[in-house]
């Protein structure tokens, strides 16, 4: 797949909750090759002082508009930077980069799982599976009902979602992975088990979710966040132990099979 380096326009730009904030970008030549868990890197403008990229996952696609979104949060002086972006402001991306979800073919339900603003990277997955008429269920964990941005866009897609908060503000109280087993649990009981299951979010949540469909037989992905310098394989800035050896998050991934990953 090409990869594109394009300066593409600022259309819309939101703060959202806390931290966490919405930009959205015209990018004609990069928004129709996107594939879901594929992610773009972006040069931030006025910013030359850090002369890294930020890798950001893809959250939306519209093709009529040629736009993509990406949801971000505040975590340093870049990200604190973006959010000072006007609309109409030109940002220089790469992109689409890194290997996509991968579903079984054939396989017609699945387990989706995202944690944080891992809930971001396996959204285009979830709209895929619902318009092929896959069977889609997804569990979406925050600290909090403040920080659980994504409900109402997954349930739109006609998605079985169940929302859990650490705190118990909302849906579930406890954790998404406790959840996410209890579903594949009820599945397997049902003799309807998942076929499949993307995760994204801290490391312990995809660590968990790797355990427990390792044991129950379910083929797992996780989308693996890591530092990036140049984004296209070439610095080695963002390698992670595999049980083939060292690998790199930006073309190796970030999607990568949950068994192949070292935890």
């Amino acid at each position: 797949m090409p990869v594109i380096q394009r300066d593409c326009t600022i259309v819309a730009h939101k703060h959202l909750t806390g931290d966490l904030w919405r930009l959205e970008l015209k990018a004609a030549y990069i928004a129709p090759l996107v594939k879901p868990g594929q992610f773009v890197h972006l040069r931030i403008p006025g910013f030359e002082q850090h002369i890294l990229r930020r890798p950001f996952s893809v959250y939306q696609v519209d093709v009529e508009k040629q736009a993509i979104c990406i949801i971000y949060r505040v975590v340093g002086k870049g990200t604190k930077h973006m959010t000072e972006l006007a609309v109409g402001t030109d940002v220089d991306l790469i992109g689409p980069t890194g290997r996509p979800w991968r579903i079984p073919e054939g396989a017609k339900k699945i387990l989706v799982i995202g944690a944080g603003v891992g809930a971001a990277p396996v959204y285009l997955l979830t709209e895929e599976a619902c318009a092929c008429g896959i069977d889609v269920s997804v569990v979406l964990g925050a600290q909090t009902h403040e920080e659980l941005i994504f409900e109402d866009e997954y349930r739109a897609l006609g998605a079985n979602v169940v929302c859990t908060t650490d705190d118990g503000s909302y849906g579930i109280a406890g954790f998404c992975t406790d959840a996410a087993k209890d579903l594949a649990l009820k599945a397997q009981d049902e003799g309807a088990p998942f076929e499949y299951c993307a995760v994204c979010g801290p490391l312990p949540v995809m660590r968990i979710t790797a355990g427990f469909t390792r044991d129950m037989g379910i083929p797992c992905e996780v989308s693996m966040e890591k530092r990036m310098a140049c984004g296209i394989g070439a610095c080695l800035s963002c390698v992670l132990d595999t049980i083939d050896g060292k690998k790199r998050a930006c073309v190796d991934g970030p999607v990568f099979d949950a068994n192949e990953v070292e935890w």
